[in-house]
């Protein structure tokens, strides 16, 4: 496991300190805006990027480029919300979120307003719709950046920390522990575990202020709606002329 876990941390280390640094935030702000955040594993890319810091420059510049990526993803989600949110909210991609988690996010919002801003970056699912339903909302560009920032700043130095942290204990033991790579593995896992009770823990207490008017959304099988849509486009269709 030494020789595997020196090679792939000596491959992410051998990116350009200041090219790794950019991807994270990059990543991150993808991660943040527009729903991407379904799809793209932003904590995940933190930790790899973190993971080749070799210095405190590294490490605060790596801190800064996640919180800047962050911010500016939540930005873009809030003026996509803003601008664009019920289009987004009745196009494909909307319908793939499910009017359930819609409408989970409203009533979040609408219940515990900035708190809600906080504890959505926590929070899976959430922390992607929040932004574009805070844009949908009469919640000023102030306030929401008045909340999200910390959260923002809190996530990326957890993030940060562990990676870099796991990753200069490895190579501390390598040498000296056969096993120095179980430790690093035991130090993800373990920071994994933490973030997985700590959300589920969140969800359970905040679960009460999203139930009330998501359990009265029905849950449409995927399959069906897609059928019913390619059903509903063909009866739009104007009739083909007969030969």
């Amino acid at each position: 496991m030494n020789d595997v876990l020196s090679w792939l941390l000596g491959v992410v280390q051998d990116v350009d300190p200041v090219l790794r640094t950019i991807l994270a935030g990059v990543g991150i702000l993808l991660e943040t805006s527009v729903l991407v955040g379904l799809v793209v594993p932003g904590d995940s890319i933190v930790i790899v990027a973190a993971t080749g810091v070799e210095n405190p420059v590294e490490y605060f510049g790596l801190v800064v480029a996640v919180i800047i990526g962050a911010l500016c993803g939540e930005s873009i989600g809030f003026a996509l919300g803003r601008y664009f949110g019920p289009k987004i909210r009745a196009s494909r991609l909307g319908a793939r979120v499910g009017e359930r988690n819609w409408v989970r996010a409203e009533n979040y919002l609408d219940r515990r307003g900035g708190i809600a801003v906080f504890v959505s970056r926590f929070l899976p699912v959430l922390h992607s719709l929040i932004p574009l339903t805070v844009g949908m909302s009469a919640m000023r560009y102030r306030t929401f950046m008045a909340w999200t920032t910390p959260a923002c700043i809190l996530w990326a130095f957890a993030y940060v920390s562990v990676g870099t942290a796991a990753a200069g204990t490895y190579r501390e033991l390598s040498d000296q522990l056969h096993g120095a790579g179980y430790v690093f593995v035991g130090i993800i896992v373990g920071f994994a575990l933490i973030v997985l009770a700590t959300k589920k823990l969140l969800h359970r207490v905040e679960a009460r202020h999203m139930r009330e008017r998501a359990d009265a959304v029905p849950v449409i099988d995927q399959r069906a709606e897609d059928e019913l849509l390619e059903q509903q486009q063909a009866e739009d269709l104007p009739d083909r002329p007969t030969s």
